[in-house]
């Protein structure tokens, strides 16, 4: 079973360290990312909604679709790394990532298609001041903060992975103390597969009861 894992992991599109996640992945919208389905939200960083428009000269403009466009041109075909900041309240992996050595978010501020958000990173604010100077992308027309057309729109926008307000079940204890909130969390860890016995391992992660956790395949 061992020598098959090793194939495994070996074949696997995306891998997974302490602190880094890299393969390739798709533009979700201006700002988020599937990454073999794992979601990553670029961190520091906030872009126009999918479905959010902005006004330039008078004419309503899709700035949530051409940031999404941008972000897709910037990720198409490159390998991806992604060095995980937090995780959000959507349960996605935050981030900063590099696609051919060019941080994305940055990329997004320079285009003008995205806005910094200061109260997680200051690396941005210089790109913004450049954009905003240069009147490039969303500067060069009315628009809503993402944050507050989320705010005005609660059904219009739908978080990519919504956390459930539904009771949950208690989780049984992990072995040694240690918790991950999901397999996404584990193998952004590095700690996946996790076996049964070991730290962190839980039997609702195990989907097959096989004794082995965030597998990185599902034996046929």
């Amino acid at each position: 079973m061992k020598w098959l894992l090793v194939i495994g992991l070996t074949l696997m599109p995306l891998t997974a360290s302490a602190q880094y996640i890299s393969g390739s992945g798709r533009a979700m919208d201006g700002d988020s990312l599937d990454m073999a389905g794992i979601v990553v939200r670029l961190h520091g960083v906030d872009a126009p909604e999918l479905n959010q428009t902005c006004s330039r000269q008078g004419q309503s403009w899709a700035c949530g679709k051409e940031a999404s466009a941008k972000l897709a041109q910037l990720v198409n075909g490159a390998e991806l790394r992604c060095e995980q900041r937090d995780v959000d309240g959507y349960d996605r992996i935050v981030a900063t990532c590099t696609a051919r050595q060019v941080d994305l978010g940055q990329a997004m501020i320079e285009a003008g298609l995205a806005v910094a958000l200061p109260q997680s990173s200051d690396r941005y604010l210089g790109a913004e001041a450049r954009a905003k100077a240069m009147k490039l992308g969303i500067w060069n027309s009315d628009f809503q903060q993402p944050a507050d057309y989320r705010a005005a729109n609660p059904r219009v926008h739908q978080p990519k992975r919504p956390v459930s307000t539904a009771r949950q079940p208690i989780a049984s204890p992990s072995p040694g103390g240690v918790y991950y909130r999901n397999c996404s969390a584990a193998w952004a860890a590095g700690a996946a597969p996790l076996y049964r016995g070991q730290p962190g391992y839980r039997p609702e992660m195990d989907g097959d009861g096989d004794g082995v956790a965030c597998e990185p395949f599902r034996r046929r």
